[in-house]
Parts: C-alpha cells; structure tokens; sequence
C-alpha cells in the first residue's frame, strides 16, 4: 500500500505543474555526462569541496525534485531547510514562453521572476562569487547553487519546461501576446503540456513497432513493480520519463552510466555558448523553444474536456494526436538534448573555475 501511494503522489506531483523534467534517470544521465566530461579538471576540484562524501553532480541531479515530496524518502534536514526558505522553489524548475516564439526575454509571455531562466542566472552568479544581496535574493548558498545548476541546465534541455502551449477550447493553439490574453475563458495554458492527454495504449502500440524492446533484466536485478496505468499520459511526462527510456533502448544502455559513456565515445556534435557564462540560460532557452516546436510538430489537439481534480477542481485537458512515427524523432531529440544537456553543464561549470 505505501508503495502505491508512493506512486499516487509521484502522479499527483506531474499533474501539479512543470516538475520532474526528463525525471530520474534524464537528470542522473546530464549529471553522468558532465562528470566523465570533467574528472581531473579545475572545476572537479571545486565541485568535490561543495559534494558530500559520495556524493557526484549525478547523485546531486534528482534533489531540487526529491524536496518536492517524500518519494525519494525521508527529507534530510537540509532539504528541510531549503523548503522552508524558498517557498516558492517549484517555479525555479520551468518557464512557459509559447512555443511558437523564437526567443526568452524578461517579463515576455510566460516569464516570470522566479521562472528557471532567472534561477540559473542568480545560481551561476553565486558560484562566480559575483551574488549580491539583490543579484541573489533566495540567499543561496554555494552548495545550493551547485545543486541548482546540476539539475537545472537537465530542465531547461527539456523542450516542454521552456516552450509551453497555449490553445483554446476548440483545441486550436493560440500565440498570446500579452500574459492577461491568458484568461482561462477563451484562452488556456496547458501548463506544460500537463493538460495535453495521450493515449498511452496507443503510443505504446506505436512505441512497439519502432522502439527497441527493453533491455532483458540482468540477474540480481529487481524488476521494476508493476502498478495501475492511467488510460492517458501527459505529453509533460511523456517528455519527462518516456523519451528517455526509448533513448536509451535505441543505444541498448540500462543506466544513466552506460548511456553517458556510450554518447560521449561517439564524440556528438554540441552546439558552443558564448558571452558571460550568466547570459548563457538566455541561449539555453532559444534553442530549446527550437526543440519544442520539434516536439509540437503536427501534434493535433482535440476539443476541450473538463476533468475535477482530488481536490475538487474542475480544468480543462485537451486529447493529441500525434503521427505514428512520433517515438522516434521524439526519442532521438530527447538523446541529443540530454547530450546537449551534459556538455552545457560541465561547460558551464569549467567556465566558472577554469584554474
């Protein structure tokens, strides 16, 4: 039963908003990457006097989500302590610029103050040793800084944590110009694609007929628990948690480990960031706003439907169709962002401490 509810509450936690982008394993991959990419580095030397014994930029990956709830496990008092002074740390995971847009700009539609664009920049500044009290206003500390980035720059590559859908009742996806065109009358966020339904007996039907089966589990491996399925996925955790798992069937990898040594070996192609390492969530968004029309391309969405939340709240989701190859550009955008991912991570963090 606790294991169930844990799963319950995972659910509850995607439902909730933009959270647990590319989820565990796409977060420990991007931290994977950047570590192999790192070891015997300036910026490693620095990175191991902020980590706990045991600790690695792939084992920090998951914890800005892990203080969301309790299924990770207990919270520690240091996630504790980090709740209870940013009240509002589930905002710093995302932005909803629509996705049609070429570019992230300040107080744009779907921006915000506290959105992940705004978090990276006061995080990097903090690690530069540049913060002030108005550059860094959640009072950051450097190890929360190091988290922050490790985690952040995996959800920033995640197109729907950037590039968000608008669209009206009639299913029709709308460019807003002005956030109070936004009014959820005429005119909805799907707040991620959190409100965008698939079919997911379909798309595992699709998956099947294109996507490599799994992996056979290795002896002494513990298989992964059987739980209900929902006859709907969202296409938010569809992006989260799907596309990794074809990504990594499609390169014949298990873990997060054997699919950042298999990727860099084959030496991918990456694209560079220029400028202040601060302005660099700013190139990081345009390119995945670019990705997210990959993602939205000749998605259909159906006439508006309400559903009523646990708690009593009625919203509206939207059914998609998507064409029948759509696991495989998905998979293969989802493989290069996390790519893209691990290499702007330890980028960054080599330009922070190049000595």
């Amino acid at each position: 039963m606790k294991k169930l509810l844990s799963v319950l509450a995972l659910g509850a936690a995607f439902a909730s908003g933009n959270v647990l982008a590319w989820g565990n394993d796409g977060h420990r991959a991007v931290g994977a990457i950047a570590d192999q990419l790192l070891k015997g580095s300036a910026a490693q030397a620095h990175i191991s006097q902020l980590l706990l014994p045991g600790e690695s930029l792939e084992k920090i990956a998951n914890w800005p989500d892990c203080v969301k709830g309790t299924y990770c496990g207990p919270q520690s008092p240091e996630m504790l302590t980090y709740v209870a002074a940013n009240p509002k740390h589930g905002q710093y995971h995302y932005t909803n610029v629509p996705f049609q847009n070429t570019h992230y700009h300040d107080h744009g539609v779907g921006t915000a103050d506290d959105d992940i664009v705004q978090t990276l920049k006061q995080a990097i500044l903090v690690l530069q040793g540049k913060a002030d009290a108005a550059s860094n206003p959640h009072g950051f500390s450097q190890r929360e800084a190091l988290i922050l980035i490790t985690h952040l720059v995996g959800d920033i590559h995640q197109p729907l944590h950037v590039g968000n859908a608008f669209l009206g009742k009639d299913g029709q996806f709308f460019v807003p110009d002005t956030q109070g065109q936004i009014d959820d009358v005429a005119i909805f966020n799907a707040r991620g694609g959190n409100d965008l339904l698939l079919d997911d007996a379909k798309m595992t039907a699709l998956s099947d007929a294109v996507i490599p089966a799994p992996l056979p589990v290795e002896e002494g491996m513990a298989k992964a628990p059987a739980y209900p399925k929902s006859p709907t996925k969202p296409l938010h955790s569809y992006w989260d948690t799907t596309v990794v798992d074809y990504a990594m069937r499609r390169l014949s990898t298990r873990t997060p480990q054997q699919f950042a040594r298999t990727v860099i070996a084959s030496a991918p192609v990456v694209s560079g960031n220029s400028g202040d390492p601060v302005s660099w969530p700013y190139q990081w968004a345009d390119a995945s706003l670019a990705a997210s029309k990959i993602a939205f391309t000749d998605v259909v969405a159906g006439p508006a439907t309400q559903q009523t939340s646990r708690k009593g709240d009625v919203y509206h989701v939207w059914s998609l169709t998507v064409p029948d190859n759509y696991p495989v550009p998905s998979s293969a955008l989802a493989k290069q962002q996390l790519i893209e991912g691990g290499y702007h991570l330890a980028a960054v963090l080599r330009a922070i401490w190049p000595q």
